[in-house]
């Protein structure tokens, strides 16, 4: 019997960084959202390991594995629906559905907190993103309010009805960003700032403000990015448009599908925010 969990994409909007000496306490704090695209992971029998990923190569796979100590023979059939490194957190998805999936497959009897401590280690291990997995746990605009893996670090999740549009420039490299002194004191200074600020008054306008803020603060954005969202943000459809943390990416906000359908961008993507967040196929 087959086994398949999708977990969606998460975009952050603005963030700060948690150090902690213990891997399941370090993390973020901040806000973001989820897409209806994501990873889709499916284990079935087979009688030796195989591995099959539409792309990418085998990394958070075989980390995933290493921390379960997994030997037994299964294939292991991953759809990445988004670009890897671009800032649709596509790591953390790939290895929060994987421990999943291996969870039912098995019959390991894990909580779903467990598993995403799982697929949490394997991110810090990996120098991926810091929240991304917790908020993938949600639904709709996640607000991260403490930092850690699931069952440790707390999220809030807003719904909301809206379209939203997305281009991609390429990648940028997590972990150097994350692990750059000047980056972290940066990000975390604006990042505390705005997290305090969205708490006191969590709507969506102010998350697509603090967000748009934020990117401008850190000086993250490339030429590129920065000239799609003021564009994006010239347009008074738009509710709000900033930069995806961390990837070379511009997103934007709007109540109506036709208003990024009228913009002619080329390669713009359009999606709707995820209100269900993990699906159990």
């Amino acid at each position: 019997m087959s086994y398949t969990v999708f977990v969606p994409g998460h975009i952050t909007g603005f963030f700060n960084i948690e150090d902690h000496n213990v891997s399941l306490k370090k993390g973020s704090c901040g806000a973001g959202f989820l897409l209806s695209k994501g990873v889709k992971t499916t284990i079935s029998p087979a009688d030796e390991l195989v591995i099959d990923v539409n792309q990418g190569d085998f990394t958070v796979i075989d980390e995933v594995l290493s921390i379960l100590d997994i030997e037994t023979n299964f294939k292991i059939a991953q759809d990445i629906q988004l670009p890897i490194g671009a800032g649709f957190g596509t790591s953390a998805a790939s290895a929060l559905s994987l421990s999943l999936a291996l969870n039912e497959f098995l019959g390991l009897g894990y909580s779903k907190e467990l598993c995403g401590q799982i697929a949490h280690m394997s991110e810090i291990n990996l120098g991926g993103g810091l929240g991304d997995v917790i908020a993938q746990t949600g639904h709709g605009l996640v607000f991260r309010t403490q930092p850690g893996a699931p069952g440790i670090g707390e999220i809030e999740s807003f719904e909301h009805d809206v379209y939203i549009a997305w281009k991609t420039f390429g990648q940028i490299e997590t972990s150097s960003i994350i692990q750059n002194p000047h980056h972290k004191q940066v990000i975390s200074a604006s990042g505390i700032k705005y997290w305090q600020y969205f708490k006191e008054n969590p709507s969506l306008e102010n998350f697509l403000d603090f967000s748009n803020r934020f990117a401008q603060e850190t000086e993250l954005m490339s030429g590129e990015v920065k000239e799609l969202i003021d564009y994006l943000n010239s347009s008074d459809d738009i509710l709000g448009s900033s930069m995806a943390m961390l990837g070379n990416t511009a997103f934007a906000f709007a109540y109506d599908e036709d208003t990024f359908k009228s913009l002619n961008i080329k390669d713009l993507h359009i999606d709707k925010l995820n209100n269900i967040g993990i699906v159990y196929d």
